[in-house]
């Protein structure tokens, strides 16, 4: 269970003046002080991006050779003051993968060590501004997009789970966390076999999973809709991406506040806790490597959707 963590950081992020220092203050506490804290300012705001590693048995930061697992929690901010007071729903990816994050030091602190590193990267941002969006407002973020990949995506990432708060839609009506397809340079490939076990497993459900769109994996920038900014990671690496989606019912602004529900982050934490496990220490895969040389052999390359396209702006 994860469910401690997530309360912890929950308290942590839920006031005005969260910044990287508390982070590496609560996680020295429980044995890891090595955390990379990155401030940004911009005319919208500030936000502080927070990366660190927890190290595996056999991790290339031991000079082993098992893969690492990136872990990005992605969000506009975890707070839109002045406008709203107090933790915000978009703020859940930053939740999610800082709780998986802590569980991952709490169990290397007993001895339970996993085979390959696991590197979490996310940002805080208490005063995100909120934006329009259909079919509800959406938070927006002091920095572009763009910036957000290159801060977050790391190039010792072998896959990637990108964990977002995905509730103001009506595509996915489904309380809890569903995944998406795995993506892979400009690619939309079949859904992991392996991680739709492992989400049956920690949820005791048949497994969620949401549609994706093509738009939904170009950059934003290019004019055109995206379901939210889940995978925007995707548009940035070569690696695998999986979107981690927590999810409602209904559609909740990212801007509201009261509208986390920690059981159901928990849920989100313990599934990425699990991939981590599995992945790293080669029993589970994001996609078939053999069937993904055959795509490209038969159809070519599809990296062109990773980029803005012609006349796209960065945003």
């Amino acid at each position: 269970m994860a469910l401690r963590q997530v309360l912890d950081i929950i308290e942590l992020l839920d006031r005005p003046t969260i910044a990287g220092a508390d982070v590496v203050e609560l996680f020295a506490a429980r044995g890891l002080a090595d955390i990379e804290l990155t401030p940004v300012a911009t005319d919208l705001g500030s936000t502080t991006f927070v990366k660190f590693v927890v190290p595996g048995r056999q991790g290339q930061s031991q000079g082993g050779a098992a893969p690492t697992l990136g872990l990005i929690g992605f969000l506009g901010g975890v707070g839109a003051r002045p406008a709203v007071v107090g933790l915000v729903s978009d703020g859940d990816g930053a939740v999610t993968s800082l709780a998986a994050g802590l569980k991952l030091v709490d169990m290397y602190r007993v001895g339970d060590q996993l085979a390959g590193d696991v590197i979490v990267a996310t940002h805080l941002s208490p005063n995100a501004p909120v934006i329009p969006h259909e079919p509800v407002p959406f938070m927006g973020s002091p920095v572009s997009v763009g910036e957000m990949c290159q801060q977050l995506v790391d190039d010792r990432m072998a896959a990637i789970l990108a964990v977002d708060t995905t509730k103001g839609n009506r595509i996915i009506n489904h309380r809890g966390f569903a995944i998406s397809p795995t993506i892979k340079e400009g690619y939309v490939l079949r859904v992991s076999d392996d991680l739709l076990t492992i989400q049956q497993n920690v949820t005791g459900r048949l497994p969620a999973v949401f549609a994706v769109a093509t738009q939904d994996i170009t950059p934003y920038g290019n004019g055109l809709f995206h379901l939210n900014s889940i995978l925007q990671p995707a548009t940035a690496t070569a690696a695998p991406v999986v979107g981690v989606a927590i999810t409602t019912e209904t559609a909740v602004p990212g801007s509201a506040s009261g509208a986390s529900h920690a059981v159901d982050i928990e849920l989100a934490a313990r599934f990425v806790i699990e991939v981590a496990k599995a992945y790293t220490d080669g029993r589970a895969r994001f996609y078939d490597a053999e069937e993904f040389t055959r795509l490209v052999s038969l159809y070519g390359s599809m990296g062109h959707l990773q980029t803005l396209g012609k006349g796209g702006s960065d945003e």
